[in-house]
């Protein structure tokens, strides 16, 4: 994404200059650029990647959820536009092709849908490889978004989405190679692979409306998205964007169950326990007034407006995200780390109850004191 404005020493003459406002541009979840009429902003957003699930349907729904949260990151709702991209494997033959590629497109759609929008355009390849993204455009009154750089020393983290979805999706690829699954069969079941599995589906797919409308009724300061660098990697970012002199320092991990006994059982090859597992489409990470972040967590879980913040959508009557504090906001020179001991929060898949688990109280500030380790 450019962020330039343009050479106005061009020989096409003088430029109409672009208004003053807030920008952004390389290096957070999406492009803000002030319009030249009437106090509007273009915002902006760009992803793609390559399959991680093995349903293309559950896929499509995936990579349009990534798109759009770059946009919910910023406290913005609604989406005037999606274009989707999306290369088709010169390796498929035309069945396969006939097959996949529909009923990702489809899932696709379908969660545009779900958020309001509406797939008009895009492009499509032939590539070694599928790949699947999208654009998604809004334009937008300054009310209608959060600016990620107002955190300040004494306000809290809020995660919206349990990490681990790198660990679920390659644990279930090893169910069948025998060579991977021997290093982790004594600490996690077949059974308990495949829950985590499908839990991790439906968290990607879920759409982080819901936590973008909350961010406004809660006064939220900023916030990013949890993908491709982990929670470590995007908090440091986004701690790096501050206007304060701030740090951002973890004390919880809302890890999807038993996949942080597999990290440890791989010797913690994936990073999960030092906060640089890559998640894909995760949830928001938001600095909140410490006063209102037990009531965000709280409406979240109650609310139903469910993946898709809207009524009628497919889990549109569901019984809410839960969503954790699992930080602090200190002064600091605009760096973040998480505490050698992080309490691990083990998140039951849906539908097994979370009786006698972490995780159930999430109203509580952590302080500096807060520690556990994995049992």
């Amino acid at each position: 994404m450019g962020t330039g404005a343009g050479d106005e020493s061009s020989d096409y003459g003088q430029l109409t200059p672009i208004p003053p406002g807030p920008r952004l541009g390389i290096g957070m979840d999406s492009c803000v650029i002030p319009l030249r009429h009437g106090g509007l902003s273009l915002v902006q957003t760009t992803d793609f990647f390559y399959p991680l699930v093995e349903d293309p349907y559950m896929m499509g729904r995936i990579a349009c959820a990534n798109v759009l949260s770059d946009l919910y990151a910023m406290g913005i709702t609604e989406c005037d536009n999606m274009l989707m991209l999306l290369s088709v494997s010169q390796k498929m033959n035309d069945k396969e092709r006939e097959k996949v590629m529909p009923l990702m497109i489809r899932g696709f759609r379908d969660a545009a849908e779900e958020g309001g929008t509406s797939v008009t355009g895009g492009q499509t390849v032939i590539n070694p490889w599928i790949i699947v993204g999208g654009v998604a455009t809004v334009v937008c009154q300054p009310s209608d978004f959060i600016m990620p750089d107002s955190a300040v020393p004494g306000d809290v983290l809020v995660l919206t989405k349990p990490l681990g979805t790198q660990v679920a999706v390659n644990a279930h690829q090893w169910l069948d190679m025998p060579e991977k699954w021997n290093k982790i069969k004594l600490v996690v079941s077949k059974e308990e692979v495949e829950q985590a599995y499908q839990e991790a589906m439906l968290n990607m797919a879920m759409l982080n409306r819901t936590a973008a409308s909350l961010m406004h009724t809660f006064n939220a300061h900023a916030a990013t998205d949890i993908t491709g660098f982990g929670i470590l990697g995007h908090a440091r970012n986004l701690a790096q964007q501050q206007r304060s002199d701030v740090a951002f320092v973890i004390h919880n991990l809302p890890i999807l169950a038993k996949m942080a006994a597999i990290s440890k059982a791989c010797g913690n090859l994936f990073g999960l326990l030092q906060g640089t597992s890559s998640e894909t489409s995760g949830g928001l990470l938001i600095c909140l007034p410490r006063e209102q972040a037990a009531r965000f967590c709280a409406e979240m879980k109650s609310s139903r407006l469910g993946q898709g913040g809207g009524s009628g959508q497919e889990g549109g009557a569901g019984e809410g995200q839960q969503a954790w504090i699992i930080g602090i906001v200190e002064k600091g020179n605009r760096c973040a780390r998480i505490i050698d001991k992080p309490r691990i929060i083990e998140v039951p898949p849906r539908g097994l109850g979370s009786a006698g688990q972490e995780g159930n109280n999430n109203t509580g500030v952590p302080s500096p004191s807060d520690s556990a380790t994995i049992n």
